[in-house]
């Protein structure tokens, strides 16, 4: 097994997550400046207005990719950097785009790709006060595509943009379940507001158009010049039936993937969503228009592959309710047989399975034609490790063999089924705010010692990935 001689390989982040520095050089609040502040909202009560300080210490930051061996370094952009308010006629703030702009200069003078993320998560706070925010299908594709376009006029020498991150976390953690921000949930002991039957598949809509509108501009206006390329990033588990006999787990499986990844992935390839949320969803999932069919089809350069773990998967005989967002089914850990999926780890959610990750990229290619994949987030969190003293969190063996796993399963993955992989960042460089989590769950590679001035750390398993991948990448 072997990877292309021209991958490129290192480590993710997202500006919210590690920047800090909220109220300097112009930055306006974001959806999650205003939910972090609202009690209980976050696990420790913290948010992420000094996260890793990583805004003033850009160059640290990036003297640990190069030492660490990177060849790639996947960060996002925060928009109310550089629109405080967001919207298109609102005032463009200067310091923010010359921030980011040497951020890129400095990544490529120390040889490192930049994969910038446009979104992130951190919508403007302005615009979801002014018209709802992600809610709007008029206002938001046209004001994200004037970010858009704001940032590719300003970086021409990044040659790799992803619009989205996960929006399905945008529109299911965000508007259904209002786990994330803004807190949108039908549950009025949670929220005051919310409808989780419509709104997270409004909002899916409306980033899918948004998308398809920074997509057209960018190939219609920039990628001539600039010679670049552009996707989004979907996040999804792997799947296994509960039970491998009953034909209605196996069908299971596909719906999970297909309420997850599919929701977006089907109509920037195939124009439709899937026949199963249709068949679920019914007139609650928006209608493309023609027009917003033809910004979205055929809207992604890559694919952007977020992935972590897996699951058993076991139908229900029950009409779905209302709120319902896995597709009629339930996620577990543990098979008809008694098998489990995983070793449990900080997450609640995610079990390492790496040979899940092998059989979702061959489900993906399979089913979108074998596009171009960058695997654009990858990695665990340890049980407990956040308690234990830093000299045995830095000793982190359990995430060193989650990254051989999984990076050897993506390898076998391209050699024998022949999965177009191209790229693969690890979630993450540092420590950081960890959304409603806090500072309470780690997924860094480099450790942060939050009570002692953000100094960084690098654990065993941030040393151990240019070995790996010095093992895997193809030579000549």
């Amino acid at each position: 097994m072997s990877l292309p001689k021209d991958f490129l390989w290192g480590f993710a982040t997202a500006a919210y997550q590690i920047e800090g520095s909220v109220d300097v050089d112009g930055r306006g609040a974001s959806i999650w400046d205003t939910f972090s502040a609202i009690p209980g909202k976050i696990a420790d009560g913290s948010s992420g207005a000094v996260a890793c300080d990583s805004y003033k210490r850009t160059a640290e930051d990036i003297a640990l990719l190069k030492e660490l061996g990177a060849s790639a370094y996947r960060f996002s952009i925060a928009w109310t950097r550089i629109i405080p308010l967001g919207g298109r006629n609102d005032p463009v703030n200067q310091a923010g785009i010359d921030h980011y702009v040497k951020f890129v200069d400095d990544l490529l003078d120390a040889g490192i790709t930049p994969f910038i993320t446009l979104f992130h998560w951190d919508l403007p706070d302005a615009l979801d006060k002014r018209y709802g925010g992600l809610l709007n299908r008029e206002e938001l594709p046209l004001d994200f595509e004037h970010y858009a376009r704001t940032m590719f006029k300003a970086i021409p020498k990044c040659k790799h943009w992803i619009t989205f991150n996960e929006p399905w976390c945008s529109a299911i953690l965000g508007y259904n379940a209002g786990y994330f921000a803004p807190g949108h949930t039908s549950d009025r002991t949670k929220s005051a507001v919310g409808d989780s039957a419509r709104e997270p598949w409004i909002a899916g809509h409306n980033m899918l158009v948004a998308h398809g509108r920074a997509v057209k501009a960018y190939r219609d206006d920039f990628k001539p010049t600039q010679g670049g390329e552009i996707g989004i990033t979907l996040n999804g588990d792997a799947v296994y039936p509960w039970d491998p006999e009953d034909a209605e787990d196996v069908a299971a499986c596909d719906r999970k993937i297909e309420f997850a990844i599919s929701w977006f992935a089907d109509p920037i390839y195939f124009g439709k969503y899937p026949d199963s949320m249709l068949a679920q969803l019914g007139d609650r999932l928006p209608t493309f228009t023609d027009e917003e069919r033809a910004l979205v089809l055929g809207s992604n350069d890559f694919y952007g592959m977020n992935h972590y773990t897996a699951n058993y998967i076991k139908h229900k005989t029950s009409p779905p309710p209302d709120d319902d967002f896995l597709g009629n089914l339930e996620t577990l850990f543990y098979d008809k047989a008694g098998n489990c999926i995983g070793p449990e780890t900080q997450s609640f959610w995610l079990r390492p399975h790496a040979r899940g990750f092998h059989d979702l990229l061959v489900w993906l290619s399979k089913r979108y034609n074998f596009p171009k994949i960058y695997v654009t987030e990858n990695g665990t969190s340890l049980k407990g490790e956040n308690d234990l003293p830093r000299e045995k969190i830095v000793e982190d063996d359990f995430r060193v063999q989650y990254f051989d796993d999984y990076v050897k399963a993506m390898a076998k993955a391209r050699t024998e089924q022949g999965v177009d992989v191209r790229g693969y960042m690890a979630w993450s460089l540092l420590d950081n705010y960890e959304w409603a989590e806090g500072f309470e769950t780690r997924f860094g590679v480099t450790y942060v010692d939050y009570a002692n001035g953000q100094t960084r750390h690098p654990k065993k398993s941030a040393k151990s990935l240019k070995p790996l991948f010095d093992s895997l990448i193809e030579k000549e």
